[in-house]
């Protein structure tokens, strides 16, 4: 049967319902309290250390989601590994929560399409992680300019918006890997369980396992030189498998404007740079453009699989 009209009509309304059930709802708000204290002490902690090193710091503004002090890391880093959770959150019930609680087929009787649906359901998800990073972006930004001062400056107020959409794209990565989950097991507690697991492997376990699958796949030869930048070559490509290795040299140039590579620099390379000479906004974003492109291909790919696993689906009512 051909279907009629456009098969994303209704996006937007599932969209807004979506982010208005996820607002309202108490998983979010514990979430969210949660990323709050923890980013307070991180940007506390952050302020500290740049008041003690205010002559060595040029850019204060980037400093506060960079800098850290023992035991806490940076702000940065707390947004790294927490923003998972809050996307998990979020998608691990997408789906087969609408089956359990025997909704979906009603749904799906109103003229709107499963198209729709789905991408309506990570459209919301996205929008309100879009807005608590925006809130936290703001809350640094002011408690930045109270404390320190200073207002940020053209160049801060840039790479803090590359910083912010490259943010929602790595949470949107951990949010396509939840919707995913959702459509392919029916229960949301494992659905949970499952896309947890692959966040601790990935953000926590990898870098362990990424060093020992290097050695097994590029062994160094003591006759070789050259074996061992490609023993450390090897090593970053296993380890950019990972999200969290991505975000963390995305953040890495992004946040640091006299950072010039994530991998190893020769001296040819430095030919004619100017040491300690910041480079431009464009010019960071192009160093890790192969990184943020390869995080939105891998939210596509995620999401894709999810769209194909749920217009498979048989819907009962």
């Amino acid at each position: 049967m051909k279907r009629e009209g456009s098969p994303l009509r209704g996006v937007h309304t599932v969209a807004v319902k979506e982010a208005a059930d996820h607002i309202a709802s108490a998983r979010m708000h514990l979430i969210m309290l949660l990323l709050l204290l923890v980013s307070a002490g991180a940007l506390y902690a952050a302020i500290g250390q740049i008041k003690e090193t205010t002559a060595q710091n040029p850019y204060l503004f980037l400093q506060l989601l960079t800098a850290q002090r023992q035991p806490l890391p940076s702000f940065a880093s707390l947004l790294g590994f927490l923003l998972p959770l809050l996307a998990i959150g979020l998608g691990f019930d997408a789906v087969n929560g609408e089956f359990n609680r025997r909704t979906l087929s009603r749904i799906l009787a109103q003229p709107i399409y499963r198209d729709a649906l789905l991408f309506g359901k990570f459209l919301g998800g996205l929008l309100v992680i879009a807005v608590a990073l925006l809130t936290l972006w703001l809350l640094t930004t002011g408690v930045g300019m109270l404390l320190l001062g200073l207002p940020p400056g053209g160049d801060d107020l840039a790479r803090g918006l590359a910083f912010l959409v490259t943010t929602l794209v790595y949470s949107g990565v951990w949010l396509a890997v939840a919707i995913a989950f959702s459509t392919l097991v029916r229960s949301p507690a494992t659905s949970a369980l499952a896309a947890l697991a692959l966040w601790l492997v990935l953000s926590v376990f990898w870098n362990m396992l990424a060093p020992l699958a290097a050695a097994a796949l590029a062994p160094i030869d003591p006759l070789n030189p050259m074996s061992i930048v490609t023993r450390y070559e090897t090593l970053q490509a296993i380890g950019r498998i990972s999200p969290a290795n991505l975000y963390s040299e995305i953040a890495s140039i992004l946040l640091d404007p006299t950072s010039r590579s994530v991998g190893p620099v020769f001296a040819d390379q430095m030919e004619g740079a100017v040491a300690g000479a910041p480079l431009s906004t464009l010019q960071s974003i192009l160093i890790v453009w192969p990184q943020i492109a390869s995080m939105f291909a891998a939210m596509v790919v995620l999401f894709t699989l999810a769209y194909v696993v749920f217009q498979r689906q048989e819907v009962r009512a």
